[in-house]
């Protein structure tokens, strides 16, 4: 099966002059108290090529508010391993493959180990013409900035010990995602959180400018998951979007097809600081946030019917659109 229809493999080669590569493994305890992210990647650029591990952790202090820690781990390029079949990347003592995950990060003051393995991983629905999440754009070469989904939604089992604390994620949920490219868009807006009243639920809500020739577009995607069907907003299936509000404390968006309108609204709590690259550099500083006030409205034009639900432990990222107070 060509790359482009998975696109957990590694889509670039290490001769790459400009370019970059992420995977995002997002964990979430069974509790929903704490949650890290892990980002494996490549950053190939004629300045500083090398690979690294970064990492987004979230914790509830004893008021039930949000401390979020974020740090970067950069390694030579040549301990950047990566394989097909099975899937697998190792940076350094660090493995990311499908199936398990094992953390072995330190530098002063920190030290993180962990392991933890996934199960029950749940796909987008693909077909020759959407191949991934980005429809008919998967099949345009060069892209700023390339977009997957490899699971919508999977249990976990396993730990994180981050210095003299231990964060026991077994039963808990993951997501995971990644990025391919040059840099990422100038613009952009991402929300996901599969930590809904119903288990089954899981959202991936993703708008950009996205640079086409001498063109540039703004294009969106959104997935909704509910009880094992699959609702999908994007450009690319003539369905319409909608951003009603952005402002520092609420984003609402709705996005409408003819089959479903979808209402998203979210309160951003905190933000942490991540690196994002920009030409295949890893200088960008990025905001992500987190928001434990995530509520959607599915109005199904066809059964009929309206769900609702509510969403915790989300993540929120914002960057180039301009934010009210």
């Amino acid at each position: 099966m060509p790359k482009t229809f998975r696109p957990i493999l590694f889509q670039g080669n290490t001769e790459k002059k400009v370019y970059f590569e992420g995977w995002y493994y997002k964990q979430v305890t069974k509790d929903e108290t704490e949650m890290i992210s892990f980002i494996p990647g490549i950053s190939l650029n004629e300045t500083d090529k090398h690979c690294f591990v970064q990492y987004i952790s979230v914790t509830k202090d004893h008021n039930h508010l949000p401390v979020i820690k974020t740090d970067y781990f950069p390694y030579p390029i040549d301990q950047f391993i990566t394989r097909d079949e099975p899937f697998q990347v190792q940076i350094g003592p660090n493995v990311f493959s499908e199936k398990k995950v094992a953390i072995h990060l330190t530098k002063e003051g920190t030290k993180i180990k962990g392991s933890f393995s996934l199960h029950n991983l749940h796909p987008i629905q693909k077909t020759w013409l959407n191949p991934t999440i980005m429809g008919p754009l998967s099949y345009i070469p060069n892209m700023e900035c390339n977009h997957g989904v490899i699971s919508m939604n999977h249990s976990i089992n396993g730990y994180v010990k981050i210095n003299n604390r231990v964060i026991d994620f077994t039963g808990g949920k993951g997501y995971f995602e990644k990025d391919w490219g040059t840099s990422f868009p100038k613009e952009y807006m991402w929300i996901q959180s599969n930590n809904f009243k119903d288990p089954t639920t899981s959202l991936f809500f993703s708008v950009a400018n996205v640079p086409l020739m001498k063109l540039n577009l703004e294009g969106f995607i959104c997935n909704l998951v509910m009880q094992g069907k699959e609702y999908r907003f994007a450009t690319y299936n003539r369905s319409k979007m909608t951003i009603q509000r952005l402002s520092s404390t609420e984003i609402k968006i709705i996005l409408e097809n003819k089959n479903a309108r979808l209402t998203i609204v979210a309160r951003p709590d905190k933000f942490g600081e991540l690196t994002a690259p920009q030409n295949g550099v890893m200088g960008k500083k990025v905001k992500e946030g987190f928001s434990d006030h995530l509520h959607i409205t599915l109005e199904n034009f066809q059964a009929p019917f309206v769900y609702k639900d509510d969403g915790k432990m989300a993540g929120i990222e914002v960057v180039g659109y301009q934010m009210t107070d």
